[in-house]
């Protein structure tokens, strides 16, 4: 089987690995996959646009992604395996690829696809006869897909997720520069910092706040109209990044209510770098975590709750320890990059490989 790999972003994977080796940014996924499979990795461009793509991108996707699937389609055979990194570009490879007598296996990463375009995309593309294997970090959303498309289990498959680049994410020591107690936060998806504002803006301490995020953009009712004087938020590098996490006494991720565990990736990536986390309460591994006493829960838009819980922890930093270390210890045995990398490979290995053999067999 020949292994290919489908970017929904444009991204150059080999100076991310540069840099990665050079401690300037974690390690992509996608570049090490690419090389345990000897994948070649396709990423979608703007020029191959036509009018029938921006139709298409009206319901699921965008131009790009089904403008790079009308060109696989004509490149990909029954012996090719693609694995995609997200279900916009992957329903629009499921919806070109899968017509063709001798199409290709297909492999998509679910990250939230319970909604409304979602749903009808699911429908009106035939998805479910046109994916071999639906690849999902999240126990909900693999719910979602057995019964809404009512498939058997092993068309769906369950990782951990999302997987923290831990040679990257490390404890270190606090900066020179701190004065007072930092509380930091970071991302955009579904972020509620006006609650964060609230909590804080007349407590002795520093928010700061890593604004950004490559898969979601600010709401207008994402930030106060009036920023307090003792937060401030903007674009950290990487090192920044970490930096931020091993500076802060707490890292709080207050959230907007959600179905599909926003939060995750900045909450692992402080419990790497062992900090203790408060974070919005929702269902799935957060609302676990919570019960674990691994991470501290906070009701959504409660501000009071919010400043209480932040005040007790402040004055607790015996117990906020223990919490840290128990989110280091997940993070480092199951929330891991390699282990992620491993177990997918593996799973698609043993997957194609075992049905082409069988299909050799046979004839």
């Amino acid at each position: 089987m020949k292994y290919h790999i489908a970017l929904s972003n444009r991204t150059d994977l080999e100076a991310i690995a540069q840099n990665a080796q050079t401690g300037k940014c974690p390690s992509h996924i996608m570049w090490e996959m690419s090389q345990l499979l000897g994948a070649k990795v396709h990423q979608p461009r703007t020029d191959l646009v036509l009018p029938t793509d921006k139709m298409l991108a009206k319901i699921i996707g965008h131009p790009e992604h089904w403008a790079l699937a009308h060109k696989l389609s004509l490149e990909l055979q029954e012996d090719d395996v693609i694995y995609c990194d997200g279900e916009n570009l992957g329903f629009a490879i499921a919806t070109a690829c899968g017509v063709k007598h001798n199409r290709p296996k297909i492999v998509v990463f679910v990250h939230n696809i319970n909604r409304p375009r979602g749903r009808l995309a699911l429908k009106l593309f035939d998805i479910a006869n046109r994916i071999d294997l639906f690849v999902t970090g999240f126990t909900s959303q693999a719910e979602f897909i057995r019964k809404y498309l009512g498939l058997p289990e092993n068309r769906i498959y369950l990782l951990s997720a999302p997987p923290i680049d831990t040679s990257f994410f490390t404890p270190g020591l606090s900066s020179h520069k701190k004065l007072r107690p930092v509380i930091g936060s970071g991302g955009m998806e579904k972020r509620d910092y006006r609650t964060l504002a609230a909590a804080t803006e007349d407590l002795n301490v520093d928010v700061k706040i890593c604004a950004f995020s490559r898969n979601a953009i600010a709401q207008k009712k994402t930030f106060p109209e009036i920023i307090p004087e003792n937060m401030s938020h903007g674009f950290y590098d990487w090192c920044e990044l970490v930096q931020l996490y091993r500076d802060s006494d707490l890292v709080v991720i207050t959230m907007f209510e959600n179905n599909y565990q926003a939060g995750l990736t900045t909450m692992f990536e402080a419990m790497a770098c062992r900090r203790p986390v408060v974070i919005t309460r929702s269902s799935g591994i957060i609302g676990e975590l919570i019960n674990l006493g691994i991470a501290t829960g906070v009701n959504p838009g409660d501000s009071n709750g919010l400043k209480q819980t932040i005040v007790k922890l402040l004055n607790e930093p015996q117990k906020t320890e223990i919490h840290a270390q128990r989110g280091y210890e997940l993070v480092l045995n199951q929330f891991n990059h390699n282990s992620f990398i491993q177990a997918l490979v593996s799973k698609l290995l043993s997957t194609f490989e075992t049905v082409n053999n069988c299909s050799s067999a046979l004839v």
